[in-house]
C-alpha cells in the first residue's frame, strides 16, 4: 500500500490540486466555512475529479495532526523527493546561469517552507537538502511554502559534500554564508553559475560543507543580535543574487 502524506492549508491543497490531483486520495473541508476562497478550491477539486467531504473541526484537527489547516485537509499519495540525478538533469535544461539554494541541515519545517517560498519568488532553479539530520517536506513545511513545494525543484541528496563537489566540476561556484567571513555578501560576485549555501539554525555550516565552499560571505550586522533567522538571511542572499543578475 502506498504511503500517504497530509497536505494542509488552502494554498498547499490548491497547489496539490493544480500540480497533480491524481495524488489526492481524500479531501476534507470544514462544513461551516463557505467563503470565496474555499468555494473556489472546491470548484477546482470538482473540475479535477476529486471528491470533497465535509468534516467538523474535531475531525479536521485529527487529520491535520494538530496543524493549522485553515479548514481544509488532503490526504495524498506520498512522492519521493527527487535526488541528485534530477538536479543535474535540471541543470542540463537551463538556458541561463543556474541559481541554486543549498540548506545545510535545516531542521525547522517552518524555515524550510519559508525558504522554498522565497526561492520560488527569486527564481531559484533548485533547492538542495541533505537526507539525514535535516527536516523533509512535512505538512507544516508545505503549508508555509504556500504552493512553492510544488513549483520549486526540491532535491534530497545522500552526501551533500559530494554533491557540492560535483556542482563545482560542472562549473557552479559555491558561496557559503557564515558570520565570521571577512567578505560581505555585497562585495561578492553572484552573477555566474551559483549555489548559495545556508547553514543550520544556530549551528551554521558543517565543517565539510564549509571546506567545500569556494567563497564565504557574511551579512552586515549593525545591532546587538548575533544572527538572523535562516529564512530571513536566505531571502537577503537570494535577492542580492537576483539584483546582481
Amino acid at each position: 500500500m502506498a504511503r500517504l502524506e497530509t497536505v494542509i492549508g488552502l494554498h498547499a491543497v490548491e497547489s496539490a490540486l493544480r500540480s497533480d490531483p491524481r495524488r489526492i486520495v481524500s479531501l476534507h473541508y470544514k462544513a461551516s466555512r463557505r467563503d470565496r476562497r474555499l468555494v473556489q478550491l472546491l470548484a477546482l477539486a470538482q473540475k479535477a475529479g476529486v471528491e470533497a467531504h465535509q468534516a467538523d473541526e474535531r475531525e479536521l484537527a485529527r487529520l491535520a495532526d494538530g496543524g493549522r489547516h485553515q479548514g481544509v485537509v488532503a490526504r495524498c499519495r506520498a512522492v519521493k523527493l527527487p535526488d541528485e540525478d534530477a538536479l543535474f538533469a535540471r541543470l542540463e535544461t537551463l538556458d541561463e546561469a543556474p541559481l541554486l539554494l543549498v540548506l545545510d541541515g535545516v531542521t525547522d519545517p517552518h524555515n524550510l517552507g519559508a525558504c522554498l517560498r522565497t526561492a520560488d519568488a527569486a527564481g531559484v532553479h533548485a533547492v538542495i537538502i541533505p537526507r539525514d539530520n535535516a527536516v523533509g517536506l512535512t505538512p507544516a513545511a508545505r503549508k508555509v511554502a504556500s504552493g512553492a513545494a510544488d513549483s520549486v525543484l526540491l532535491v534530497q541528496v545522500t552526501n551533500l559534500s559530494r554533491t557540492l563537489e560535483k556542482l563545482q566540476r560542472a562549473g557552479v561556484w559555491i558561496v557559503g554564508t557564515t558570520g565570521d567571513a571577512k567578505t560581505s555578501l555585497y562585495e561578492q560576485d553572484l552573477t555566474g553559475p551559483l549555489a548559495i549555501v545556508m547553514g543550520a539554525e544556530g549551528k551554521g555550516l558543517r565543517r565539510l560543507t564549509r571546506e567545500r565552499c569556494d567563497y564565504l560571505v557574511s551579512l552586515p550586522m549593525r545591532g546587538q543580535v548575533e544572527s538572523l533567522n535562516i529564512s530571513v538571511a536566505t531571502g537577503i542572499c537570494l535577492y542580492e543574487a537576483l539584483r546582481q543578475r
